[in-house]
């Protein structure tokens, strides 16, 4: 039986680019260092947060593979494989080089809006596809679709490889309901920065995280002083970082946290379409608030 490994402070990698609109791998290269030496629990790669849907099969063939060789088995790595063809998501499952990669992240099916049962087969059908642990994706912000309490508690208890679930649904209810009632081989990790602490005071097990491309060290504290039972000094960070939740979200994501990182001097502050670059006044508030904090990098 497998467990989830993905547990404490995960990051949701953003895929640099150079001025020219190319990916950056000398940046990705040293993003990762600064990852490895600030002491995260496990990455996720070529998901929402990486700009995916814009990278061509190389380059998100030539990132993985990059990022396996920096890691060298250090931390797990979890790498993003969803999508709205269940036909191409079980394909790339059979016939995808994952040698390195420790487990998929999948997504709810966007724009079809299937139903419960939809989703029920479609997530059984990728846990049959692969003897890699699966974590699912429930975002229904983004997605159009909201995966129940139900449906969730069903695969987990059906699928056996099926490890844990990325809830960015933002409903305390639901998630609740499927901490309350998920079998022990089974978690829930937060998929929003925002709310990590309470889901961790709820039973969550982690985080995969956006702000900790930038923060890693600070974030992780957080993370690690919740999962530790010490709630109030990791509610003191918490609300410290209230407003840069906010801010980093606001001209979507990533574009708020590459305008961090690009004033952190890790990458440049480059996006590809439809996606652009964070609005001056959103960086000129997110540097305010950074420098408020006394963050040094």
């Amino acid at each position: 039986m497998k467990r989830n490994i993905f547990r404490g402070l995960g990051i949701a990698l953003i895929t640099p680019f150079t001025k020219e609109g190319e990916v950056d791998y000398v940046a990705l290269r040293r993003l990762l260092d600064y990852q490895l030496s600030n002491g995260i629990d496990f990455l996720c790669i070529l998901a929402t947060t990486g700009e995916t849907p814009c990278l061509s099969a190389e380059e998100r063939q030539r990132v993985k593979d990059l990022v396996v060789e920096k890691v060298q088995g250090k931390i797990p790595i979890l790498m993003g494989c969803g999508g709205n063809n269940t036909y191409e998501v079980v394909n790339t499952l059979k016939t995808a080089d994952l040698s390195g990669i420790d487990g998929i992240l999948s997504v709810c099916p966007y724009y079809n809006k299937p139903s419960q049962e939809g989703l029920y087969q479609h997530f059984k059908a990728i846990a049959n596809a692969t003897q890699l642990p699966v974590v699912l994706y429930n975002v229904p912000g983004r997605v159009g679709v909201n995966m129940t309490a139900e449906t969730t508690l069903r695969l987990a208890n059906d699928c056996e490889n099926i490890v844990a679930i990325k809830e960015a649904s933002g409903n305390f209810t639901q998630i609740d309901d499927i901490i309350k009632n998920k079998p022990n081989n089974f978690d829930v990790i937060s998929g929003d920065d925002g709310i990590t602490f309470p889901l961790i005071t709820l039973g969550a097990v982690g985080v995969i995280s956006v702000i900790g491309n930038a923060l890693p060290q600070e974030f992780g504290r957080m993370v690690r002083l919740a999962l530790n039972g010490d709630y109030q000094n990791a509610l003191t960070i918490h609300h410290q970082f209230t407003e840069l939740f906010k801010l980093l979200f606001v001209d979507g994501n990533p574009a708020g946290v590459k305008a961090m990182l690009n004033g952190m001097g890790l990458i440049e502050n480059e996006l590809r379409l439809p996606l652009v670059p964070a609005r001056i006044t959103t960086f000129g508030e997110i540097s305010a608030i950074v420098k408020e904090l006394n963050i040094k990098y």
